[in-house]
């Protein structure tokens, strides 16, 4: 089974998709902008070496939700790095499901994390998706796509 998700997400990564903004973090990260209720918006992966953490910035209201990364590598005092995933058009996503994330990992490329999330797209009907977070704590290289 792991073998099958690991070829579907090679094939998602070369196939056609929407790719994401990953940047460093800025104001947005804050704490202040977790998502409630924690223990829901959280998650870790790698030993702990990863953590996720799903960001709620209220507004655009159809739009509210980004993803955070810390991840290895460490800088010279300890630290991991900082990333912020948005959404198409440098906003964020209608909605997240961190808590369903799953994750698999393959040493030539790294940990790959599906999150199903919603995009406000046209229409009222938000779209259901798939959004592909590839991480390299080798290299910190950071990918993210939106599957579709």
């Amino acid at each position: 089974m792991a073998v099958t998700l690991a070829l579907t997400l090679a094939i998602a990564f070369a196939a056609p998709a929407t790719a994401q903004q990953v940047q460093d973090c800025d104001a947005r990260a804050s704490a202040r902008n977790l998502a409630e209720p924690w223990d829901a918006s959280t998650r870790t992966f790698a030993s702990g070496a990863i953590r996720l953490a799903m960001i709620d910035m209220i507004e655009p209201a159809g739009a509210p939700f980004y993803l955070l990364v810390l991840s290895p590598p460490y800088d010279e005092i300890g630290d991991r790095q900082c990333r912020l995933i948005e959404g198409p058009g440098n906003m964020g996503f209608y909605s997240m499901d961190l808590e369903t994330a799953e994750a698999s990992y393959d040493p030539a490329l790294g940990l790959t994390v599906r999150v199903p999330i919603r995009l406000y797209g046209q229409g009222d009907i938000p779209r259901e998706t798939m959004l592909d977070v590839l991480i390299n704590q080798a290299t910190g290289d950071i990918s993210a796509r939106v599957a579709g």
